[in-house]
């Protein structure tokens, strides 16, 4: 399937609109499961967790810290003008479709 006029210019709304959304918002707090699964897929301990050895030899874990995400500045003006060059192109476009 071909990109025709009207496809490049929603993905380049789209894709505008997710940039707004890296500048409006500084961080991203993560709840507890999706804390431990960025942990187990980075292979990095979680924030303040520890493990308690108990009489058996099992680990249990104590309760997780969320995790903060702080993208960088940059990046929403980065997605921004992709974005707005899409929207350009999809303009730029010849025939109807």
């Amino acid at each position: 399937m071909a990109f025709n006029r009207r496809h490049v210019l929603m993905l380049g709304v789209v894709v505008f609109a997710i940039g707004l959304q890296f500048r409006i918002f500084e961080s991203v707090v993560l709840n507890e499961s999706s804390s431990r699964f960025i942990a187990e897929k980075l292979k990095r301990p979680e924030p303040g967790t520890q493990t308690v050895n108990n009489v058996l030899a099992t680990s249990v874990p104590i309760p997780v810290d969320k995790r903060t995400i702080k993208p960088p500045t940059w990046i929403g003006w980065a997605i921004i003008s992709v974005g707005a060059v899409l929207v350009l192109h999809s303009l730029a476009m010849s025939g109807p479709d």
